[in-house]
């Protein structure tokens, strides 16, 4: 069943990029995941797009309880396409359920809180290490300039297997 509108959660702006191209891209409204009376009815099919923490699609609990979700699109640093058995386990997505992964970016400025203290010693423990690291892949390579430098990797491109999966589901 196609979803009637999109819903996401975003911290640092990334997963509000991915859904504003998607709603462009597929003509469906956007929300962001709010209060009662916000956005969908309750109960209705939906398109959802959260951030990634720890492997945990934020937002994805609260969203499933609210709507039926068709599809998750999990946004996080990680390549496009990448860790998707990983974040399907941790949220105990349904073997049935379309995930997909999108990489956003890096941006510690935006970060507040517990967030930001956490991300500051991911990212000197982790970018320590890539850095150490004699070979390291293409996606370590993108992670470690992410951790170093930040940036945004949001961009249409991403989103071809959602697209993809959104026309090919029947009315």
């Amino acid at each position: 069943m196609k979803p009637i509108a999109i819903v996401y959660t975003s911290n640092t702006g990334y997963t509000g990029q991915y859904a504003a191209l998607l709603g462009q891209q597929t003509g469906l409204p956007v929300y962001p995941l709010s209060g009662p009376g916000e956005g969908p009815a309750a109960g209705s099919p939906v398109l959802y797009l959260g951030w990634l923490m720890a492997g945990t699609v934020q937002g994805y609990a609260k969203a499933a309880k609210r709507y039926r979700v068709q599809a998750v699109c999990a946004v996080g640093m990680g390549a496009t396409g990448s860790q998707l058995e990983d974040v399907r386990k941790t949220n105990k997505l349904p073997p049935e359920l379309p995930l997909f992964t999108l990489q956003g970016g890096f941006d510690l400025q935006k970060l507040r809180g517990v967030y930001r203290l956490m991300m500051v010693v991911m990212a000197k423990t982790a970018g320590k290490a890539l850095a150490g690291k004699q070979e390291r892949s293409p996606d370590e390579d993108a992670m470690l300039e992410l951790l170093t430098h930040g940036g945004s990797h949001v961009c249409a491109e991403n989103l071809a297997a959602v697209l993809a999966w959104y026309q090919s589901e029947p009315q």
